[in-house]
């Protein structure tokens, strides 16, 4: 028609957000009246609430602008100029109450309605390419659309953040493992931007009813329109797109980290040289022997004590987790540039803690006595018993190891920097034969693939009700990961912490503290490996740098044993590398 101009993009697509905003609104009716529950009538209620303040904005948004187009009209007729349109400013306060409403809705849904997700994806995609058509065409005059791209970025990240705890909570396990998590997170990246992009929505759009295709504009289309009004900015956004593809195709996934703002960050591999890598791990080595000294000279430095308690943990380190961290922190170190560093790590790893205890005790103690006979004018000795009080002294030694991993999450590392050290640590800095000649945390032979081997126990061994208990407190954890210095299911384990716990809490009566290995085989009499049963302990020596029992497990029968490996899991000890580092079998006193 003459005289009436086109509606430019951002109106067209305007109108399309709110043919999204009414097909979703419908949808969120129809799925709250149908719902039975009161708990799911509240939600419904609280969404469109919100709904209705997304409305309000809306409306708000409408009015200013037709504020703005008179106020343009009146300047323009006292210029004598014809009718010219507005600029832009009010969508920016009504992009922001609108954010405002949808970040409401997502922190209201909490029901994982998949349906409902898909309709407000398609919903947010709107307002975004939207937004983006008005900072492509108005960017260079208001300069408030930087402010409100950042504001953006943050609102994804912090929605990226909220769906990958709430994975977390539904699935603790998933996340145990280092570079899972940040997998995880990636790919949560990926999939929050496709739902965004609109990949989602028009997966649910062509599935969805024929009042919602009608309502809803697909997003193939719009982007179709956008490309025609943007050419060649979408060109060269693919071209660079293409690039980063091209170069990404051509490394592996522990070659380049990419973090979530498109930077390129350091790569994975370690940066110093092999000599003062291998030295630096001499260094801690050394600091751990001299621990290993002084808890071994506890008696001697502090006599007098009626009893010592020890409560120990493994002393060790990987060592590929202090060179990651190490790596993370200085880049292209030398051994002299960290030993500074090297002793604040040690001591945050471990603490070992003295405490006397003094308890009031009784005992029998014999006493001599006199009897004098005055009629006879003789007399004799007797001796007799009497209960008395006294101070026994009790030393309780405590050694905590956190594990270097500990230490490196709690040392102020930014979320970047985590990353890399995460990604570092799984790909083991790219050098798998670093560290080759050196034993450590999880024995070789236990499996690190992250997943656990089951076992059916004979009827037959659960007859035995010791035993019983044992195995049936210790399958409560088969998949937890290895852990130095871990005794709880909230930490996880090593191997004694976890053989330690499963003593204490299985509903025997015992009670050993916890020990490291070499200290459950001091509370056990060694018995032959014939005559080994079920519940018995099963003690390795040499599965890495320390004296003595450095691996124990539970004997289950037929040859195979529950322990901590990485993860806990049963194995069997017919394996070579378990024949190998065989010391001894033992049965809890």
């Amino acid at each position: 028609m003459a005289g009436k101009k086109n509606p430019n993009l951002g109106d067209k697509l305007r109108q399309e957000r709110e043919g999204a905003e009414n097909t979703l609104r419908d949808s969120r009716n129809k799925a709250a009246d149908s719902s039975t529950g009161d708990s799911n009538k509240k939600k419904a209620e609280h969404r469109r609430q919100i709904r209705h303040e997304a409305d309000l904005a809306k409306m708000r948004s409408k009015k200013l602008k037709s504020e703005q187009e008179v106020k343009a009209k009146k300047n323009a007729a006292a210029s004598g100029k014809k009718g010219g349109k507005p600029k832009k400013p009010g969508n920016l306060a009504a992009d922001a109450l609108s954010a405002k409403a949808h970040q409401s809705v997502r922190n209201a849904d909490q029901d994982n309605n998949s349906g409902v997700e898909a309709a407000h994806f398609t919903e947010g995609s709107a307002e975004g390419a939207a937004r983006a058509g008005s900072r492509f065409q108005y960017g260079r005059k208001l300069r408030q659309y930087k402010k409100l791209e950042r504001l953006e970025k943050k609102a994804n990240k912090d929605a990226v953040d909220s769906i990958f705890a709430e994975r977390m909570k539904s699935d603790p396990r998933a996340g145990s493992n280092l570079f899972s998590r940040w997998r995880q997170k990636q790919a949560i990246k990926k999939e929050y931007a496709a739902a965004k992009a609109g990949a989602a929505a028009a997966e649910n759009t062509a599935s969805g009813t024929a009042k919602a295709a009608q309502g809803t504009v697909s997003i193939t289309e719009k982007a179709f329109q956008f490309v025609q009004s943007h050419s060649h900015i979408i060109i060269g956004i693919a071209a660079v797109g293409l690039l980063v593809l091209v170069i990404a195709g051509s490394v592996s996934s522990c070659s380049v980290l990419i973090n979530g703002g498109g930077n390129v960050v350091l790569g994975t591999s370690y940066t110093a040289e092999d000599e003062d890598l291998k030295g630096v791990e001499t260094d801690y080595t050394k600091l751990e022997d001299e621990l290993r000294k002084q808890i071994d000279r506890i008696e001697t430095d502090h006599p007098g004590y009626d009893e010592y308690r020890y409560n120990l943990a493994e002393i060790g380190h990987n060592p590929y987790e202090l060179a990651s961290l190490l790596t993370v922190e200085f880049e292209n170190y030398t051994r002299s540039q960290v030993q500074a560093r090297l002793q604040s790590i040690f001591e945050a790893q471990y603490e070992l803690k003295l405490e006397e205890k003094v308890e009031i005790r009784t005992r029998k103690e014999t006493r001599v006595g006199y009897r004098y006979n005055p009629i006879t004018g003789t007399g004799h000795t007797y001796t007799y018993q009497v209960t008395v009080q006294y101070e026994y002294k009790i030393l309780n030694v405590t050694l905590l190891n956190r594990g270097v991993d500990y230490v490196a999450r709690n040392s102020g590392l930014t979320d970047d920097k985590l990353q890399r050290y995460e990604v570092t640590l799984e790909c083991r800095g790219n050098r798998d034969d670093l560290f080759a000649g050196i034993a450590f945390a999880t024995p070789d032979g236990a499996g690190s693939s992250g997943e656990y081997q089951d076992y059916d126990i004979p009827g037959e061994a659960l007859t035995d009700e010791k035993f019983r208990k044992m195995i049936t407190e210790a399958e409560k954890y088969l998949g937890y990961p290895y852990v130095w210095g871990g005794s709880s299911p909230s930490t996880s384990f090593d191997c004694s912490g976890f053989v330690s716990w499963v003593i204490n809490h299985c509903g025997n009566g015992w009670n050993v503290g916890r020990q490291t290995a070499n200290g459950l085989m001091g509370k056990c009499d060694i018995i032959p490996k014939s005559e080994a049963k079920p519940g018995d302990l099963i003690f390795f020596q040499k599965t890495y740098n320390t004296s003595g029992a450095s691996h124990v497990g539970i004997y289950v029968g037929n040859g195979m044993m529950i322990h901590c490996g990485n993860p806990i899991s049963y194995a069997s000890i017919e394996t070579n590398y378990w024949r190998q580092h065989y010391y001894c079998m033992g049965r809890i006193r």
